[in-house]
């Protein structure tokens, strides 16, 4: 089974980092299935495993920058962008991070499809472009077999912030957003269900799982959600 999370408010991003490497383990142990959380974070800059990708960080102006696990360059988060962490285990069969994060660029593409937008890929840069712009940014990262990590999708955060950094090594120009694209643009919520169906299609995922709604402020949040999810599970 997988169980689908919205995480309400503005997610700190160690909180939740925490918690992701906590599902991790768990799902590799086969304590827990397939989890994917939602969420927007506050503001962070967060660093890939990329060399020198610390290089790209222009002016955090305060904001936390972070290094993390996943592939990867330097990336903005901020109210306003949907973050997808698929917390998945790849069977025997599927153990391809390419195919993964080719999944992960088919569900964004199929989403912004179906709202009438034609998205599509960069051959060379990981992602989701229109017209040339990046409107999502993608990275992974795997143990045990299990992906963490995963999307960020501008629906309508303001760019400005990606001027304090050189996003994925481009200028800062190359981002766009849905509210650039979308009149009205379609607010983060709206946009889940959609989601939801395609990251079920193109990651082999349960669809029909139940959609929790939590709030992540701080470890105990984390924690807090951690011991629902086991005891949601463990109940179905």
């Amino acid at each position: 089974m997988t169980t689908w999370v919205r995480l309400g408010g503005l997610s700190p991003y160690a909180a939740v980092h925490r918690l992701q490497e906590a599902l991790v383990e768990r799902v590799a142990a086969g304590s827990l299935g397939d989890v994917v959380l939602f969420l927007e974070h506050a503001p962070t800059i967060t660093l890939g495993r990329k060399r020198d990708a610390e290089q790209s960080v222009i002016a955090p102006d305060g904001a936390p920058v972070v290094r993390v696990e996943r592939g990867g360059d330097a990336t903005w988060h901020a109210p306003g962008q949907l973050v997808v962490y698929p917390i998945v285990a790849l069977p025997e069969g599927r153990r391809d991070l390419h195919a993964a994060l080719r999944a992960l660029e088919d569900s964004v593409i199929g989403l912004l499809g179906d709202l009438g937008l034609s998205a599509g890929r960069d051959p060379r840069n990981t992602g989701v472009w229109i017209d040339g712009h990046k409107v999502c940014s993608i990275g992974i990262a795997v143990r045990s077999w299990v992906t963490w990590h995963g999307l960020a999708l501008n629906v309508d955060a303001d760019l400005a912030g990606f001027g304090r950094i050189r996003p994925c090594g481009f200028d800062a120009e190359v981002m766009t957003r849905l509210a650039d694209h979308l009149r009205p643009c379609p607010s983060i919520d709206a946009l889940i269900p959609g989601l939801v169906a395609q990251l079920a299609t193109h990651l082999h995922l349960d669809p029909s799982g139940p959609l929790l709604h939590a709030v992540v402020r701080d470890d105990a949040g984390a924690d807090a959600l951690l011991a629902r999810l086991s005891g949601e599970v463990a109940a179905g």
